[in-house]
């Protein structure tokens, strides 16, 4: 139980004061030990005791971006999970992939979704999408003293920003280091183990100007080549049906893209590697 509550069940007048608009700040002070970074853990290097989620991609498009990420998640030399999702709509406009330790960064994913709803909620109005950026870098930052024992978080941040004047340049994407230095990318990247082949499949085939489908397949595509390379990242698994999970984010809000119509895309890439391997 939180401290400050009392046997009535009377909540503490800091859950009935206006506060902060930071859920992560009203955490800090009503329930810290439930913030990830805030844990105290037993001393040494902890990297493989926990699975590790990787790869994700993320393009802009005409219309907004699109973020993909593929379903494998590992454990030292094995596989601890063939479908794990990694990317999620982080509010209506803008979408978040996490690479690194999977329970935490699954966590922190789900903290910084209640994150904007409460500014939201608190301010009455959306948070920018620099703002965003922003509050995900501090959560980030908060998770130091566990990255810096192997347990580290890095999010991708991508969405549709809702300010900008021009629709085709609206589409922005943040990448962060483990510290929790924000960056903004500029048409595409990826992070993960896997992020190093996509890139350098990204680099020879993105333009801009890209419609949604186009970037959809470029996405799939990077996938598949961060999975030829990579063994931490699973490629399309035609046997049991497991494709990335694809979203975009536009004017119109984030949508992830149905099995079947992911299906189509993947194993339309799959069949033109089997004419031509290297793409």
């Amino acid at each position: 139980m939180a401290a400050g509550f009392d046997p009535s069940g009377r909540l503490p007048d800091v859950f009935t004061n206006a506060g902060t608009s930071s859920f992560t700040q009203f955490l800090s002070k009503v329930a810290p030990e439930l913030l990830p970074g805030r844990r105290p853990l037993p001393p040494g290097f902890a990297a493989d005791l926990a699975p590790h989620a990787t790869t994700i991609v993320a393009i802009t498009s005409a219309m907004g971006v699109v973020m993909a990420g593929d379903r494998r998640a590992t454990m030292g030399n094995m596989i601890s999970s063939r479908d794990i999702q990694k990317v999620h709509p982080a509010d209506r406009h803008s979408l978040v992939g996490i690479a690194g330790t999977a329970g935490i960064g699954i966590e922190m994913m789900r903290l910084f979704q209640v994150e904007l709803e409460h500014y939201e909620k608190i301010e009455g109005a959306v948070l920018s999408l620099d703002g965003k950026a922003n509050r995900l870098a501090s959560m980030i930052r908060g998770n130091l003293g566990a990255a810096m024992q192997g347990l580290a978080v890095i999010p991708l941040f991508a969405g549709f920003d809702l300010a900008a004047t021009d629709p085709a340049r609206a589409g922005r994407i943040f990448s962060f280091d483990v510290a929790g230095g924000p960056y903004e990318e500029t048409g595409y990247d990826a992070i993960g183990s896997g992020s190093i082949f996509a890139r350098s499949a990204l680099k020879k085939r993105f333009r801009p100007g890209l419609s949604t489908d186009e970037v959809v397949r470029l996405a799939v595509e990077a996938l598949y080549d961060a999975a030829d390379d990579d063994t931490a990242t699973g490629g399309p698994d035609l046997t049991r049906r497991i494709y990335p999970v694809v979203m975009t984010a536009t004017a119109e809000g984030t949508n992830r893209l149905t099995e079947a119509e992911t299906a189509a895309v993947a194993e339309a890439v799959v069949a033109a590697r089997m004419e031509n391997p290297g793409g």
